[in-house]
C-alpha cells in the first residue's frame, strides 16, 4: 500500500520535471502543513530563494485569527504577490510542490493572480 506521502511525493516528482524556474521566470512554490502555509519563490538557475513568505511571520500572523484556513492561505498568496511585484517580478511559474490543486493551494494562488502576479 502506498502512502498519503510516498503520493504526494511521486506527483512532486512528475510536476518538477517540467516546472523550472529561473532568474527572468522563478518558480513559486508552496508548502501546506497542518499549522501553517508556506510560499517562496525560487531561482533554480541561480539556486537562491528570492522571497519567502508564510502564516508563521509574525507581521501576517498578528492579522490572522487562524493559521490553517482558506483566508490565511488568501493573505499569504497576496503577500508573496506584492513581494514579488516590489522586486520587479510580474510572472512566476507555480509549483503546487505534489499538493492537489484545491483548498487552501487553491486559495493561495488565486489571491496571488488578483493581487496582480501571473502564472
Amino acid at each position: 500500500m502506498i502512502s498519503r506521502v510516498e503520493k504526494r511525493m511521486a506527483r512532486r516528482r512528475r510536476v518538477r520535471k517540467q516546472v523550472r524556474g529561473t532568474d527572468a521566470l522563478p518558480r513559486l512554490s508552496i508548502y501546506r502543513s497542518l499549522h501553517h502555509i508556506y510560499a517562496q519563490v525560487v531561482s533554480d538557475e541561480s539556486g537562491r530563494t528570492m522571497a519567502a513568505i508564510s502564516t508563521a511571520v509574525p507581521a501576517v500572523r498578528e492579522q490572522l485569527k487562524s493559521t490553517r484556513d482558506i483566508k490565511a492561505a488568501q493573505s499569504v498568496g497576496r503577500a508573496i504577490a506584492a513581494r514579488c511585484l516590489e522586486m520587479g517580478l510580474a510572472q512566476v511559474v507555480f509549483d503546487r510542490n505534489g499538493f492537489l490543486y484545491h483548498g487552501r493551494v487553491k486559495a493561495l494562488a488565486d489571491a496571488a493572480r488578483e493581487a496582480g502576479l501571473k502564472f
